[in-house]
This record gives C-alpha cells, sequence and structure tokens, in this order.
C-alpha cells in the first residue's frame, strides 16, 4: 500500500479502532509500528479480561480520525501477542477510504456519574467517553448489572449534567469496583453534541500534552 501516514493508514502513536467486522466489538488501540501493509498495535483489552477478542485470520477495520473526517482502512490480524503487553499484527487487505459510517470518536474523560439501576445508585467516574456511550468504573453494590440491563444515567460535564436511558455492554468486577461498558439509548441531540465537543477537547489536550512531551529539535 501507500505510505502516506493519516491519508492511507493511521499514523504511529496514534489512536485507532479496531472493529472486528460482523461481531459487534470495537476495541480502541494505539498504534505501534506501520511498515509497509502491516500495521502493530497495542489494545485496550481491560473490558476483555479473559477473554479470547481476536485470533490470527479474524477480518477487522481499522477507524482513525483526520482533521476533517474519519477514514476506514480494511485488515486481516496476522499475529496476536498476548501476556504481560498485548499486540495486535494485522495486515492492510485493501485501500483506506473515507469511511461514510458515522462512528463515535471516543475521548479519555474522567467525570463523574451516576447510575440509577433499579433501586440502587452506583457512583462512578468515566474512564473514556464517546457521543454513543461510555466507559466507567463504579463503586460496586449489590450483584453487578449483567449485559442488556437498563440504567439511567447522570453524567456530570463541567458545563452541566445531563441524564439519558442506557444500556450494559458489558460488566467486568474487580473487587468492589465495577468496570462497566455502557451504551446511550435515546440520548437528546443537544447532548450528543455536549459529548462531542468534550471528547474532541480532550484529544486536543493529548496531543498538547504529546507534543509538550516531546524532546526538543536540536537540528541547526
Amino acid at each position: 500500500m501507500t505510505s502516506v501516514p493519516g491519508v492511507d493508514h493511521p499514523e504511529e502513536q496514534t489512536e485507532a479502532e479496531v472493529t472486528l467486522t460482523g461481531r459487534g466489538i470495537s476495541v480502541s488501540s494505539r498504534v505501534e509500528v506501520v511498515q509497509n501493509e502491516y500495521i502493530s498495535v497495542r489494545p485496550s483489552v481491560g473490558d476483555f479480561v479473559d477473554q479470547v477478542v481476536v485470533k490470527v485470520g479474524d477480518v477487522v477495520e481499522l477507524f482513525w480520525k483526520t482533521e476533517d473526517s474519519q477514514r476506514a482502512l480494511p485488515a486481516e490480524v496476522t499475529d496476536v501477542e498476548s501476556g504481560a503487553v498485548v499486540r495486535w499484527r494485522m495486515r492492510a487487505t485493501g485501500p483506506a477510504e473515507v469511511s461514510q459510517r458515522r462512528k463515535a470518536v471516543r475521548g479519555r474523560v474522567s467525570v463523574p456519574v451516576t447510575a440509577e439501576y433499579g433501586s440502587i445508585d452506583l457512583k462512578g467516574e468515566t474512564i473514556d467517553i464517546s457521543e454513543a456511550g461510555l466507559r466507567a468504573e463504579f463503586e460496586g453494590l449489590g450483584v453487578p448489572p449483567e449485559a442488556g440491563a437498563k440504567l439511567v444515567l447522570l453524567l456530570q460535564l463541567e458545563d452541566g449534567a445531563f441524564k439519558t436511558t442506557a444500556e450494559v455492554v458489558r460488566t467486568n468486577a474487580r473487587g468492589a469496583r465495577w468496570v462497566m461498558s455502557i451504551r446511550f439509548v435515546n440520548i437528546q441531540e443537544r447532548d450528543q453534541d455536549r459529548v462531542r465537543r468534550r471528547v474532541f477537547q480532550a484529544l486536543r489536550e493529548e496531543r498538547a500534552r504529546k507534543a509538550d512531551d516531546s524532546p526538543p529539535d536540536l537540528r541547526g
């Protein structure tokens, strides 16, 4: 494949979503190495502890955000490295294109959130959010909600709180702490816009931090 970073493939050391075609699973990841048609990523698989997320031969799509669009690249998993550090290696199977599917962009945002689950109010903080849902860590109370459980979320953004109905995608109980992936249901458009603005603010802040952490250019 051609190798224009950000156009033909995601840039190294940036975020990309790996979507397992036909399985409805998307995993955020950091792109480590791009070499010819091969791409190596470090996925965030905390939601999938003790589960096999991908295997060699799986068909996937990589999604990443550019300044003015979102791009998608079809690929096939060629190697899965497990252990203390998880890495997936993929081979591009076609050219990158502008994605016509609206894909929610996720950002690392930590704000208070309360989940009304029956008669119980679960209190926690978000780990990351998108206009489609969020991942948060809650103080466990009672029996962890199963996938499909209905919730009412109260999300405390810096510019004010809002409520929306939601649905549990998965729960990973870690002792007294529950990490839950949650999908928004019927979120109002104005609240989606607020979440989207907050996500892009987080992405800008992350880019600025990386720029500040970069070693100085000593050339010249």
